[in-house]
């Protein structure tokens, strides 16, 4: 694990020195890797893609946050464009109870049909983020941002998911999955 951590880090690292070359990259990559913990329905779905990847195991644990990843770049970029997505908050909410269920519920599915699930709802979280970026931000940069920022979130849950598998206490991981839902509810309500 943290041999594939150390590759991640170093992949990432040429976009991360690229973003220091001016204030307006700077800016942008700032508002993006914040773009996705501001918001406690990003929070909640990025950490549930961990949390279910890590109880999935196998080949989910990088499928599934790739997936999500890859389409919400997509979705970041019409966003940018200006281009329409109906129902963008009812499909980010919609993710975190879904993802909530299937995490509190054990749900097994095959491995095309997580990496559906999740890249459906991505592309709604990536066109949020996209959409809201600031005018002034480099949209490189910006999409860089919440793309580290995504990928990091997915990492702790799955990270939190690991360790809640490994509890004596054996349904803790679904525990979790309540608890995403429950942050779902909070979220809708407020």
């Amino acid at each position: 694990m943290k041999r594939n951590l150390s590759v991640l880090f170093l992949a990432l690292a040429p976009a991360l020195a690229h973003a220091h070359t001016g204030a307006g990259a700077m800016h942008g990559l700032t508002d993006g890797l914040s773009h996705p913990v501001h918001g406690l329905d990003h929070l909640l779905a990025m950490l549930a893609v961990g949390l279910w990847a890590a109880q999935l195991g196998g080949r989910a644990r990088w499928a599934v946050p790739a997936s999500f990843v890859g389409i919400m770049a997509l979705g970041g970029v019409l966003g940018m464009a200006g281009l329409a997505l109906p129902m963008v908050e009812t499909g980010i909410l919609t993710s975190v109870f879904l993802l909530g269920l299937l995490i509190a519920f054990a749900v097994r599915v095959p491995l095309w049909a997580s990496t559906s699930v999740v890249g459906f709802f991505a592309l709604f979280h990536g066109f949020a983020h996209g959409a809201e970026m600031p005018g002034n931000a480099s949209g490189l940069a910006y999409a860089a941002g919440f793309i580290v920022a995504t990928a990091a979130l997915h990492l702790a849950g799955m990270g939190l998911g690991i360790t809640l598998k490994n509890v004596p206490y054996a349904p803790a991981i679904r525990v979790a999955g309540a608890c995403v839902i429950l942050g779902g509810l909070y979220t809708a309500l407020s």
